[in-house]
């Protein structure tokens, strides 16, 4: 009888110990979820404070992280006891586990030269125009991150003062936002062509370059004919050319160019920062300044409504803290999400492969 009742213990105890229980498949998923999801928020977090600093004159900064090791630990036992001393024989036993996380997130700060590369480079056509192709609006992406086309200017918020009147605007400025939104137009009608061409070095000494190409194909749409006239009569488009190669640079283009002075990252990101409207306490206390009231036109608007309040947001999209007050956009404004989201990726295409310096790893454990 007692022989009998250990093999039925033991056999019910295999499950158990023989490892059948898979710990890996089952965190898998779960952790790349939940782990790919923090780094997001906190990279959003990220973006927004360095908005909020640059308004406030304070110093942006970067902190990347380039390494996550999570480790676990299962340990399982089981004892099983017989009393001997009585009948009929009453085995005993118990069964115990325990489960051991151990995350080490690796933080890189950017400085130096890859600090200068991510805040100072302007970012190159070749670069920006592909994100159009994949279907970001091209008019919040040229508004975001260029500072002018052939003559056109996009300064127009900064090109006044408080008070001045519209008439003295330059016509070349208002020519800017008639441009991006008839190519917004284009790109939605399909008529927005952009091709990228790689070119090799004839001496094989350098890597081959990017060069890019804009096109606006022909339509019969008696709506979109006048679109395409106009956008074609503000860049310059040829008869002689198909397409115009896209250039870095300020000023008339050659023939065949046009020529696009796109923005950094810190010109970027100065530039929202300077149209968000702070507390007004913010600015009698001399912490900051008020921004230069352009509301009058559609266009001035900022591209990302920033809120403040002491109170932390119910809805908010991303938030931070700063100064005692709780900076917010609101996660039903779709058109400050998609500008925000924009300018995410933004400044990840200015940063770049440096050598890293200082590295600070932090293990966590619970």
């Amino acid at each position: 009888m007692r022989r009998v009742t250990l093999k039925i213990l033991s056999l019910s105890l295999l499950p158990f110990l023989s490892g059948c229980y898979s710990l890996g498949n089952y965190r898998l998923g779960k952790d790349q979820d939940q782990y790919s999801t923090s780094i997001i928020e906190s990279n959003k977090k990220q973006t927004l404070m360095n908005l909020i600093r640059l308004r406030y004159a304070d110093t942006p900064g970067l902190l990347d992280t380039t390494q996550l090791i999570s480790g676990y630990q299962l340990q399982r036992s089981a004892f099983v006891g017989v009393a001997s001393d009585t009948f009929p024989i009453r085995p005993n036993g118990g069964l115990a586990a325990q489960l051991q996380e151990s995350p080490t997130f690796t933080f890189q700060p950017v400085t130096g030269d890859a600090y200068a590369h991510s805040f100072l480079r302007p970012l190159p056509p070749a670069t920006l125009l592909p994100l159009a192709m994949g279907g970001l609006p091209i008019d919040v992406l040229l508004r975001l991150s260029v500072q002018s086309i052939n003559m056109m200017s996009n300064n127009r918020p900064f090109s006044r003062n408080k008070g001045d009147i519209d008439d003295h605007i330059d016509p070349k400025i208002d020519n800017f936002f008639e441009l991006i939104h008839d190519l917004r137009l284009l790109q939605a009608a399909g008529l927005l062509g952009i091709q990228i061409q790689q070119v090799a070095d004839p001496s094989g000494k350098s890597a081959a370059t990017n060069h890019v190409y804009l096109s606006i194909s022909s339509t019969g749409d008696p709506v979109l004919l006048d679109v395409v006239r106009k956008t074609r009569e503000l860049l310059n488009f040829s008869p002689k050319y198909d397409r115009m190669e896209v250039v870095y640079g300020v000023g008339e283009p050659r023939p065949g160019e046009v020529k696009i002075l796109s923005r950094s990252m810190l010109s970027i990101l100065g530039q929202v920062a300077y149209q968000i409207q702070v507390p007004d306490d913010e600015v009698t206390s001399g912490s900051t300044t008020s921004h230069v009231d352009v509301s009058i036109h559609q266009e001035d608007r900022s591209l990302i409504t920033v809120h403040s309040s002491h109170d932390e947001p119910k809805q908010a999209f991303v938030s931070v803290f700063y100064d005692n007050y709780y900076y917010w956009i609101d996660k039903r404004d779709f058109e400050s999400k998609l500008a925000f989201t924009i300018t995410q990726m933004l400044f990840e295409l200015s940063k770049t492969s440096q050598t890293p310096g200082a590295l600070v790893t932090i293990p966590v454990s619970k």
